[in-house]
C-alpha cells in the first residue's frame, strides 16, 4: 500500500511547491495539493503545513492561516492519529490552532534568519527514528519569527513527556551558534503528546536533493515510511 501525503497551500506560501517535491521524490506514492478554501482532506497518512508568509504574516505568524476552511479537517486528520509535519510558518499554523503548545516569537537578533544551521534530536519520536543519537543535521532556516517560547510549566510538561523532538546545536564549522534564535533551551522543533504532530522551524524540505547542499532533510520522511 502506498503512503499518500497532501500539502497545504495558504496565500502566501512559498515553500508548498518544494513540499511537494520532497514528498514526491522521497516517498514515491500520491501527493495531493491541497488549497486552504477547500473544506476536507482526502484520506492520507501525512499533511504538511509548509513554510512561507501565510496571508502575509498579517496580525501575527500563522494567525490568519489559522482561521482557514481547510484546518478543522487537518485537525481532525491529527485528532484521528495520522501524521501532520509543520515547517517553519507551518509550526506557526500548528500553535496557533493548539496543536502544539508554546509560541513562536520574533528572532533574538530582531532580524530574519535566512542561512544554514545544525540540529540533533532530542527525544526519540516517529518522525526522526532513522536520525542516530547524537547525529547532527545541516538543514537550513528561513524565519524572522522562529524563537520558540513557552513558559515554565509547559517547558517541563515538554520534557516530562519527551516532546522536543531536535534542538539547535554547533554545527561543523567553528563559527556556527549553537542556538541560532534564542528559542528556550534552543527547541528547533517539539510533537504533541501522542507523538504523530510535529513542528520544526528548519526547513526539511530544502536538505535533500543532489543540489542541495545537504540531504539531511531526507531523514525525516524515511522515518515515517521505513
Amino acid at each position: 500500500m502506498s503512503f499518500k501525503s497532501a500539502v497545504i497551500t495558504f496565500p502566501g506560501s512559498n515553500c508548498d511547491r518544494d513540499a511537494l517535491c520532497y514528498l514526491q521524490d522521497l516517498t514515491k506514492g500520491v501527493v495531493y495539493n491541497i488549497w486552504h478554501e477547500e473544506a476536507s482532506l482526502p484520506q492520507v497518512d501525512l499533511v504538511i503545513l509548509p513554510g512561507g508568509f501565510s496571508f502575509g504574516d498579517y496580525l501575527r505568524s500563522g494567525a490568519m492561516a489559522s482561521k482557514s476552511k481547510i484546518i478543522n479537517d487537518v485537525i481532525k486528520h491529527a485528532n484521528d492519529d495520522r501524521y501532520l509535519l509543520g515547517i517553519c510558518n507551518g509550526f506557526q499554523i500548528l500553535t496557533e490552532i493548539g496543536l502544539l503548545e508554546g509560541a513562536l516569537i520574533q528572532n533574538k537578533n530582531l532580524k530574519f534568519l535566512g542561512k544554514n544551521c545544525f540540529i540533533k534530536k532530542k527525544f526519540k519520536n516517529n518522525f526522526n527514528l532513522s536520525i542516530k543519537e547524537d547525529q547532527v543535521l545541516q538543514i537550513p532556516v528561513a524565519h524572522n519569527e522562529g524563537n520558540f517560547y513557552c513558559d515554565n510549566e509547559t517547558l517541563k510538561s515538554l520534557k516530562n513527556n519527551e516532546q522536543i523532538a531536535f534542538e539547535y546545536c554547533k554545527g561543523e564549522f567553528s563559527n556556527s551558534e549553537e542556538n541560532i534564535n534564542g528559542s528556550i533551551e534552543a527547541i528547533a522543533g517539539i510533537t504533541n503528546k501522542k507523538k504523530n504532530i510535529l513542528g520544526m522551524m528548519p526547513h526539511p524540505e530544502r536538505a535533500y536533493s543532489d543540489f542541495h547542499p545537504s540531504q539531511d532533510g531526507k531523514l525525516i520522511i524515511e522515518s515515517l515510511i521505513t
